[in-house]
């Protein structure tokens, strides 16, 4: 039996990824103020919010001195990991570096969900360790290490969200979020990365939309294996490249096109960057510490990202092009 050509295998693989031109569906009525605080809520206190432990603190951090027990082993996606419990019973989905020596996404989605949830948007308890040690049928061996999400009992996850279909399109959260997103590189806009929660604490349970899985960002854009994780590469790749009919224009080149092609202004962008630009160094540093980047490899992110979020800032104003802010 001979395998099918490529001008039949190409279209196939292309069909399994639709809908990438699926056109953004606005919601026929205005979101609730509930509906905006299930995606974001105004960060109170955002200089002091603690990037290296998170929203969820330390009390739900992985032990590194802890022995897990192998649940079951991961058997989809790029990246290699597993499933473990600890002894106290709490279960972690973690994620591994891939073969090669290829970049982890394990440390980028750890720094992403830090910056994310301390600007205000709801994010899952994630953590990085660099090594664990790991029990099966085997014995007990040392295992690379990566991110950590604890499947905690007060998040239930739902399914997905769709971002061209939620009653949240079009409103400042939404466009925000894409926005910091873009700032990113992050590549991976498809609905199935997005997971809706039911977050319960004590008798109150309230609805979150997250964006989890955030590991392809930090490196280029494109729509076939994207960099991730190279410095060099995020820094010389365009943010913003220009305005046009009252919308700016991006640099990004992934999927979903229709997310940002003619949908996002410059006081879109403005929103989201002021945001950003409340952080302060020592949490850009700890965000990164908590992903597992030593300090000499942060700080070409750093300085990578805070001219983005300068260059942001001057939207809607006299457009300068990217690095030209200090002329």
């Amino acid at each position: 039996m001979t395998g099918l050509p490529a001008l039949t295998v190409v279209p196939m693989l292309i069909a399994l990824y639709v809908p990438f031109c699926a056109k953004v569906i606005d919601p026929a009525a205005p979101p609730s103020n509930d509906d905006l605080r299930s995606l974001w809520e105004a960060p109170v206190g955002l200089a002091e919010r603690d990037l290296f432990f998170g929203p969820w603190g330390p009390e739900r951090a992985p032990d590194p001195r802890e022995t897990y027990t192998l649940v079951e082993r991961k058997h989809t996606g790029v990246n290699p990991g597993m499933t473990v419990r600890d002894s106290q019973g709490r279960v972690w989905s973690v994620k591994q570096a891939p073969p090669l020596g290829q970049p982890s996404e394990g440390p980028i989605e750890v720094v992403m969900s830090r910056v994310l949830s301390a600007i205000g948007y709801h994010q899952p308890p994630v953590y990085f360790l660099p090594a664990f040690t790991l029990v099966d049928d085997w014995g007990s061996r040392i295992e690379a290490g990566g991110r950590f999400r604890l499947k905690d009992k007060s998040l239930k996850g739902g399914g997905s969200w769709s971002w061209q279909r939620s009653p949240l399109v079009g409103t400042k959260p939404y466009q925000g979020l894409l926005v910091v997103l873009l700032l990113f590189n992050s590549s991976d806009l498809k609905n199935s990365n997005n997971t809706r929660y039911a977050y319960r604490t004590g008798d109150r349970v309230e609805t979150w939309y997250v964006v989890r899985d955030l590991g392809t960002a930090l490196g280029t854009t494109g729509r076939l294996a994207p960099r991730r994780g190279d410095a060099a590469a995020f820094a010389r790749e365009p943010f913003i490249t220009g305005l046009a009919g009252g919308f700016v224009e991006f640099g990004f080149r992934g999927w979903h096109q229709e997310l940002v092609r003619g949908r996002i202004t410059a006081a879109d962008v403005q929103w989201a960057g002021r945001l950003l630009a409340g952080l302060t160094d020592q949490q850009w540093n700890e965000a990164f510490r908590a992903g597992g980047f030593t300090p000499g490899d942060a700080a070409p992110f750093i300085d990578a990202i805070k001219a983005r979020i300068r260059h942001a800032s001057i939207v809607g104003g006299q457009y300068l092009p990217a690095g030209s802010e200090g002329r």
